[in-house]
């Protein structure tokens, strides 16, 4: 293997992992994590916990759908 592919490679796989960490960021802020649970009414931690399961639902979806497209 040429350094030229070793480089792209490692490089790669950084961008992937910033990539997902952004992903992942952002859809826990737009899932409201703002308020901590001491702070929330029952009817916003039943609302906060739905979203979290929302949000493992879709990115189990897009896991699965990557394994899907190779």
């Amino acid at each position: 293997m040429d350094f030229n592919r070793i480089v792209t490679m490692i490089t790669r796989m950084f961008t992937r992992r910033a990539t997902n960490w952004g992903i992942r960021k952002g859809i826990d802020l737009a899932a409201g994590k703002g308020k901590p649970a001491s702070q929330m009414t029952a009817q916003e931690r039943q609302l906060a916990r739905k979203g979290r399961q929302a949000v493992k639902l879709a990115r189990k979806s897009a896991r699965l759908g990557r394994k899907m497209g190779r």
